[in-house]
């Protein structure tokens, strides 16, 4: 009777899920970066981690969010915190030069599968920093110019071009600065890398103060620019402007533009255009803290994430 108690004793702990764990992601970026956490990646891990569950929280669109997530982390390192309450953050490439110089992160990508995968040169260098080893990317988007084909019949082919059509179209136009989010970062560091001719050093460092003549000019010149364009509240506002026709063009990140037409919110009639000699596209990044009071189930989380399938899946698609 005892034996057979202790086997039903033990065959209920196998049953019983694994003591409840929650894994907390923080993201930067814009709210279908939080949805795509909690209503896809989420989900998934937790079917196949019983006792898991993943919560994601967003601190808000461009370097800003990638800023707040770098203050939460420098407090509790000075602190002396031993464990810190972000197992995994999702940041910009900025942030990540940042927190890797000041030591912030764990060099986790060797631990994992994923490792293998990684190609681009972005992986390695963010904005001249060696950031090997620390980041994997979660997608590497692109910005473009988004607009309406109905009065817009041959879009700008290049900066010049835009120069000229923003002066004949006054207030059709617009875009988001650099405080509401990364396309109108974008943006500016294509219209001043187009104009001084700087694009390389900007994108792989390091800075040149000779250059500085050169900078401040190409940033006179977009002040004037400004003068006949709409700034526009963020890289959502951006299309929702589009969408309403209150603007007619503006830059956009492509696959915020895809989603949302793919869900209805944007006018299928919208397209894209790419200006020579380009607008800049940038990773975002999945790091580990470097003392995440999760680490083993974050780097976990971050295979499963960057594996074949699921990007397939769920960014590719």
């Amino acid at each position: 009777m005892k034996k057979l108690l202790a086997l039903s004793l033990a065959a209920l702990v196998a049953a019983l899920p694994a003591a409840a764990q929650t894994l907390n992601v923080v993201t930067a970026g814009d709210q279908n970066m939080v949805d795509y956490v909690n209503n896809f990646l989420g989900p998934r891990f937790e079917k196949l981690n019983p006792g898991v569950s993943v919560k994601a929280v967003g601190t808000g669109p461009g370097d800003a969010g990638s800023q707040k997530i770098y203050e939460k982390l420098s407090a509790q390192s000075k602190a002396g915190n031993a464990a810190w309450d972000i197992d995994v953050a999702v940041i910009h490439q900025r942030g990540a030069a940042t927190m890797v110089k000041e030591s912030l992160l764990a060099p986790y990508r060797t631990q994992i599968a994923a490792d293998k995968l990684v190609s681009r040169d972005t992986a390695k260098n963010a904005l001249g920093t060696n950031v090997d080893g620390f980041v994997i990317p979660m997608f590497h988007s692109q910005i473009a110019l988004a607009y309406n084909p109905d009065l817009v019949k041959a879009p700008p082919k290049n900066f010049a071009e835009i120069e000229t059509w923003v002066r004949a179209n006054p207030k059709q136009f617009g875009y988001n600065g650099v405080k509401g989010g990364m396309s109108g970062v974008g943006f500016v560091m294509g219209y001043v890398s187009a104009s001084s001719g700087l694009g390389k050093t900007f994108e792989e460092g390091p800075y040149d103060a000779g250059k500085k003549a050169a900078i401040d000019k190409s940033l006179a010149g977009l002040k004037e620019f400004n003068k006949f364009i709409v700034l526009t509240p963020g890289n959502a506002g951006t299309l929702d402007m589009l969408n309403r026709g209150e603007i007619t063009m503006g830059p956009v990140w492509v696959d915020m533009f895809y989603t949302w037409q793919a869900d209805g919110k944007l006018s299928p009639k919208l397209k894209l255009a790419l200006p020579e000699p380009g607008l800049p596209g940038q990773p975002m990044y999945y790091v580990v803290p470097a003392k995440a009071a999760n680490a083993a189930m974050a780097r976990k989380f971050i295979e499963f994430a960057a594996s074949p399938d699921i990007q397939a899946e769920g960014i590719v698609k």
